[in-house]
């Protein structure tokens, strides 16, 4: 039901953490305070937030805003599990201590998503056998030390990493206990994959237990696909939108959602240059997109 989720803005689309040039004129108060007046409930966190989680928490609080989650980049198969495990007990302790139930992390080893130089098409890396035994012995151990705090930890599917396909995705559900490891779903990121959004969601909706809602400028992908573009290139040509403006269509996926009884954020993320896309004008442009397809679904409950 709708009463189960929480509407959450992320933070960059005014200010982006790979590329910090995009929006360094913007500041921390006029993001979330242009979320809390396109209507969202919660943020999830960008570089320019307070470190401190009372300082932050007494931003947020008078805009009736909470915090969703925040990213954290793993190096289970590149470094030493032990230096991964310090970083993460830090990072979930902050977000418990901001009220948070979940933890997004993404395997950063091999990744290409910070490398301007290799396409983010074609030449995604791809993990050994060894390397995947390393991400799974490791995320059932994060999955524990958050459990320890009754948080869960969700896997971001990402362009650019070893885990963006539908097989990978298949593979590291199949291999991870549904108890420590869950499953983030990003509409956008599985398209701009050729996944089917849809039925990622059908087939593990069980284990997902966050929501990213980005959308696709069709004529920016076939540009940024026919130059091999990387990530950030692709992002820095407007790739990605907010759900309404791009070529997703969201309202078979929300039914699914709120089908599935999904309890949880669902949070409304684009990268875009500020500049070319104001972001309190397209994050409420989002946000009215989302109402009017709950409401024509509320309509057809109640008819």
């Amino acid at each position: 039901m709708t009463e189960n989720i929480r509407f959450g803005c992320a933070p960059i689309a005014w200010t982006n953490d790979d590329l910090p040039e995009l929006g360094k004129e913007n500041t921390f108060e006029q993001c979330i305070s242009e979320m809390a007046l396109a209507g969202y409930e919660g943020t999830e966190i960008g570089n320019k937030y307070p470190k401190e989680a009372s300082k932050l928490l007494e931003y947020l609080k008078p805009r009736n805003l909470s915090v969703a989650s925040a990213w954290l980049s793993l190096f289970l198969t590149t470094e030493p599990y032990e230096e991964t495990e310090i970083a993460f007990i830090k990072h979930r302790d902050f977000l418990y201590d901001l009220g948070a139930k979940v933890i997004v992390v993404c395997e950063q080893g091999k990744s290409i998503q910070k490398r301007e130089d290799m396409s983010v098409f074609t030449e995604k890396p791809i993990f050994t056998d060894e390397e995947w035994s390393l991400l799974i012995q490791g995320l059932e151990k994060l999955g524990k030390l958050a459990r320890e705090k009754d948080m869960r930890i969700v896997y971001h599917h990402h362009m650019g990493t070893g885990i963006q396909t539908t097989a990978e995705v298949q593979r590291l559900m199949d291999k991870t206990n549904p108890d420590t490891v869950s499953l983030l779903f990003d509409t956008g990121h599985l398209a701009l994959s050729g996944e089917a959004p849809l039925d990622i969601f059908e087939q593990y909706k069980s284990r997902i237990h966050h929501i990213h809602f980005k959308d696709i400028r069709p004529d920016v992908q076939q540009i940024a696909q026919s130059k091999d573009s990387s990530f950030l290139d692709s992002i820095k040509q407007g790739i990605f939108t907010v759900p309404g403006d791009g070529y997703i269509d969201f309202q078979p996926i929300l039914k699914a959602i709120e089908a599935a009884n999904y309890k949880g954020w669902i949070v409304v993320e684009a990268e875009q240059d500020p500049a070319k896309a104001n972001p309190f004008l397209y994050a409420k442009n989002a946000k009215d997109y989302l109402n009017k397809i709950q409401h024509k679904q509320k309509e057809k409950y109640i008819s």
